[in-house]
């Protein structure tokens, strides 16, 4: 739930006619001292508690005055577990610790609870305001950089991708021009450009790939473009490497991350230091770009 805190000025409304100030009134020592100790609201009681609410709450507490209703589950594990999603807090524990130990277990983790759960509603925040209106108009990002998408019913089928219109500073330069009738729906044009987007990353990856197995010493085998919605990549020790479509958005340095750090599992398959070495001689920058990866909020599809 969002806090509301609504406060109206009546900037424009005409002024009142002047009136003669009111006698003076004279009150009592003692109630003027009350009058005059009156203490002012406090703002606690005026703004609302931010609040977290999990879809499949079960329990709650009220953490630094932020009321949290989280997910409570069992589970055969040694100890207390948290963790923060999109949806909310998560708190597993053991069969056989008490509920009050759990509580007092949440309050003292409420710092690391709160951060979490900010920065997880500002994420969801952000890509939300990314989200596409699938339009002619729209606007998705390609490499780093913004693309037009562009109704084009004269088209000879599929999509172009236009990279010579000269922009006015801030205005994407890119556009794509899609084969498609101007009354076309959301759907149809969302289909359309992910099947432009698929046919790049598949291209595009494949010479990343190419670029960066034998500098690494390695030989990957075959390509296969995911949707996965928490992983851009995987390696597997026969040589086949799986790559989310969506990295086609990220710049070309990020894209390089990712495949240099699936290959890179073909020689360590852990994370161990020695796994984070092997990257490091090919991209050397890698914890700057994995930030980037982490952090960017790309349009939900």
């Amino acid at each position: 739930m969002r806090q509301l805190l609504q406060l109206t000025l009546d900037l424009f409304d005409p002024a009142p006619p002047e009136q003669p100030p009111p006698p003076p009134v004279t009150v009592p020592g003692p109630a003027a001292a009350a009058v005059a100790a009156a203490p002012a609201e406090p703002l606690d009681a005026v703004l609302a508690p931010a609040t977290f609410h999990h879809p499949q709450a079960n329990r709650q507490a009220v953490l630094g005055g932020t009321f949290v209703a989280y997910e409570f589950k069992r589970a055969r594990r040694r100890s207390i577990g948290f963790s923060v999603g999109p949806e909310g807090l998560t708190v597993t524990a053991p069969k056989w610790v008490p509920l009050g130990e759990v509580d007092t277990a949440v309050q003292g983790k409420a710092a690391w609870i709160l951060s979490k759960l900010d920065a997880a509603r500002e994420r969801h925040e952000r890509i939300e305001s990314a989200r596409i209106a699938w339009r002619d108009g729209a606007a998705f990002p390609f490499l780093g950089e913004q693309v037009i998408v562009v109704l084009d019913p004269r088209g000879g089928g599929g999509a172009t991708l236009n990279t010579d219109a000269q922009a006015l500073p801030g205005v994407p330069r890119l556009t794509l021009h899609v084969a498609l009738p101007h009354p076309a729906g959301p759907a149809q044009i969302r289909d359309a450009v992910q099947a432009w987007l698929m046919r790049q990353a598949k291209r595009l990856f494949t010479e990343r790939l190419d670029h960066y197995a034998p500098q690494l010493g390695v030989q990957w085998r075959k390509l296969v473009l995911s949707n996965a919605g928490t992983r851009w990549g995987t390696a597997h020790s026969d040589g086949t490497i799986r790559l989310n479509w969506r990295l086609i958005h990220f710049r070309l340095p990020v894209i390089d991350y990712v495949v240099a750090h699936e290959l890179s599992h073909l020689r360590v398959m852990d994370h161990s230091p020695r796994f984070w070495d092997t990257v490091a001689t090919v991209v050397p920058h890698y914890a700057q770009l994995r930030s980037q990866l982490r952090d960017e909020a790309l349009p939900p599809w």
